[in-house]
């Protein structure tokens, strides 16, 4: 199944978040799904935050989470807990999280295995001189069967959200920075919250060398614009037009405004105890 076959317009939103509007990246995630489904349209959503550790739901069983938060605080980094299942990821000016939001209005919905190649394949024609292959990179912060890598090393890892009508496939892109600074403060974090107590919860041993910069593996400099340009071209090449100005209309109505603070609100109960 090409992109083609799935939709043929996409509306774009780019939306830099700041640490006083972090929750937004979830909160907006759970409206604009709602938005795919009630409108009938494809979305795509870059979205960045300054340095955060974003938690999993999972992380809320380490036995020493404050401890492990106050390490991660002070190295400069914020934090929050996502709606979600999973681990922690980190999200800085280095790492351009891409979220595509796919309508499921008839009976021949994607399925889970579909929504991860359909990502794996928007990355690869993005970088065509990559040879980018999926499987579990056991070492790395969040691993899953469907971490995208080069040469064995992690640049993106993959997830989905679904509601009844619509999915979203998101992906936190590792693009530049210093991605051995980040896989160091993944690795610290889960010590300090275990705290030498059993790992029973299966969280991770991360070795910070597992990861890679999508820049260091096509060994060039390269900057998130660049990325959110490649992938744009990905889409148009396929002959998929690009809508910027609708959703930033929809966005401003007042029924969007209302679906997303209660969102924001479910989010901001998320974050009690942390």
């Amino acid at each position: 199944m090409t992109n083609q076959q799935l939709f043929s317009s996409l509306q774009l939103i780019d939306t830099p978040l700041t640490a006083t509007d972090k929750l937004a990246a979830f909160g907006l995630t759970n409206a604009l799904l709602d938005v795919a489904a009630t409108q009938n349209t494809a979305i795509l959503h870059f979205w960045t935050l300054p340095p955060t550790l974003i938690l999993g739901l999972k992380d809320r069983h380490l036995p020493a989470l404050t401890a492990a938060l106050g390490d991660v605080a002070s190295q400069g980094y914020d934090y929050f807990i996502r709606n979600s299942g999973g681990l922690a990821v980190v999200s800085d000016g280095g790492i351009l999280n891409v979220s595509l939001f796919i309508p499921q209005l008839t009976d021949d919905h994607l399925s889970v295995d579909d929504g991860y190649a359909l990502m794996k394949r928007v990355m690869q024609q993005t970088f065509p001189s990559l040879t980018i292959e999926n499987y579990e990179i056991t070492h790395s912060y969040c691993p899953g069967d469907f971490d995208l890598s080069v040469d064995g090393k992690k640049i993106a890892g993959i997830s989905q959200r679904r509601s009844p009508s619509a999915l979203v496939v998101m992906a936190y892109l590792s693009v530049s920075g210093d991605q051995q600074f980040r896989g160091k403060l993944v690795k610290q974090f889960y010590e300090t919250g275990l705290n030498d107590q059993p790992n029973t919860w299966g969280f991770p041993d991360v070795w910070p060398e597992s990861m890679i910069n999508v820049a260091d593996a096509l060994k060039q400099p390269l900057t998130l614009d660049d990325v959110k340009g490649a992938i744009r071209n990905t889409f148009e090449q396929s002959g998929i037009a690009i809508d910027t100005t609708s959703l930033t209309q929809t966005m401003q109505t007042p029924d969007f405004q209302a679906l997303y603070a209660k969102e924001l609100q479910k989010m901001t109960k998320r974050q009690i105890g942390l």
